[in-house]
């Protein structure tokens, strides 16, 4: 926890020193008999919470192949019949098909396929020229006697470029896998008996079948943003202006006793310690300011130092939530706990007190701090 110092305290017990006062920049309007405290007052804040996406929504596709599921069924293996004693019936076998397993269709990728082509490009168009040439067997001696022009004319020129063509995209394709049958045997009357009349009962069979139990398909998921809440200060207003504040002279003691009390082994207000904050401290804080105050308690030497210490610094915060809680700046306050650090008498660990010693030790006490 940060140091915190001693406000500048100011008694003024006579309208002359007070004059004096003056002079040195101290309340102008001080009373004798008063007394000030010089407050500097400080920035005001306020927490304001902010939520950032530290990561998009987003979806998550997922193919899911067909799900298939085996039942029982039972099926007519021999049919219901009627003997007789002298001449008994007659029966043929025959086989009945059934379906054992469905139809089932999946997706198949048909990639892009290529063809071979060709690109005819003219390198060199179609030209002509005058060109001057001599005749064979000139009679003359002067050869230039046999000249003749011709005008020439040049086809143009082609080159073919093999090209790769597209014939045909992608494409997907349903693959059907065709259902699988089986067959079982059967027993049918081909011939009834006759003279005695004796009756034959069916006979079934419990055959098992896979089918489709859900098709194939695709789930979508929604992964939902992941958001972080923020709190950060802002400013309210500057601090930064000096003030006097007129106080109580019996709150320049070094420690003043906030008669408040606890629950048992607790840092939980009661309501009468409640009411008396309000009567000490909250209706001063909210008059004067400019005041900062420091909470500060203690506990006897009873139970372990660790957590005499631990159990006083919750107290002190106690109060200084409520207070928080009641309007009043958190920087205008300060919780401190002492533990058993700071007795009031010599009731220490392994000394034997009455409770009335003990008592003056759990106390909180306040201070005017700058």
């Amino acid at each position: 926890m940060n140091s915190v110092k001693r406000l500048t305290l100011l008694i003024l017990p006579s309208l002359f020193f007070a004059g004096a006062v003056n002079a040195q920049e101290l309340p102008p309007t001080a009373q004798p008999g008063k007394c000030y405290v010089k407050c500097i007052t400080p920035d005001e804040y306020r927490e304001v919470t902010e939520t950032v996406v530290i990561k998009p929504e987003y979806k998550v596709l997922t193919a899911t192949p067909p799900t298939f599921k085996t039942v029982d069924e039972n099926v007519l293996v021999k049919e219901a019949s009627k003997r007789y004693v002298i001449h008994p019936a007659v029966y043929e076998t025959v086989s009945v098909n059934y379906e054992s397993k469905s139809e089932e269709t999946n997706m198949e990728v048909i990639p892009a396929r290529f063809g071979n082509s060709s690109k005819t490009v003219q390198v060199q168009p179609k030209s002509g020229r005058w060109e001057y040439k001599t005749l064979e067997n000139c009679p003359s001696a002067n050869k230039e006697d046999c000249m003749v022009a011709c005008y020439v004319e040049y086809p143009e020129a082609n080159e073919t470029i093999p090209i790769t063509v597209l014939e045909a995209a992608a494409t997907t394709k349903s693959v059907t896998k065709p259902a699988i049958t089986a067959a079982y045997k059967k027993d049918v009357l081909k011939t009834p008996a006759s003279v005695e009349e004796i009756a034959v009962p069916a006979e079934y069979k419990t055959i098992k079948k896979v089918v489709i139990d859900v098709p194939a398909g695709v789930k979508e998921a929604v992964i939902p943003a992941v958001t972080k809440t923020v709190t950060k200060k802002e400013l309210v207003k500057k601090g930064g202006i000096t003030t006097w504040e007129e106080v109580d002279c019996r709150l320049l003691d070094d420690a003043i006793l906030l008669p408040i009390f606890y629950e048992f082994n607790s840092a939980k207000l009661t309501s009468d310690s409640e009411r008396i904050i309000d009567e000490y401290l909250l209706k001063m804080m909210k008059d004067k300011p400019g005041l900062r105050i420091e909470i500060m308690s203690h506990t006897d030497s009873r139970g372990s130092d660790d957590y005499n210490l631990a159990l006083s610094q919750q107290r002190a915060q106690s109060v200084v939530n409520y207070l928080v809680n009641n309007g009043i700046s958190r920087d205008r306050l300060v919780a401190r706990g002492y533990g058993e650090t700071r007795l009031k008498n010599n009731c220490s660990n392994g000394v034997n007190c009455t409770e009335e010693q003990h008592q003056q030790n759990r106390r909180t006490e306040f201070r005017i701090i700058q």
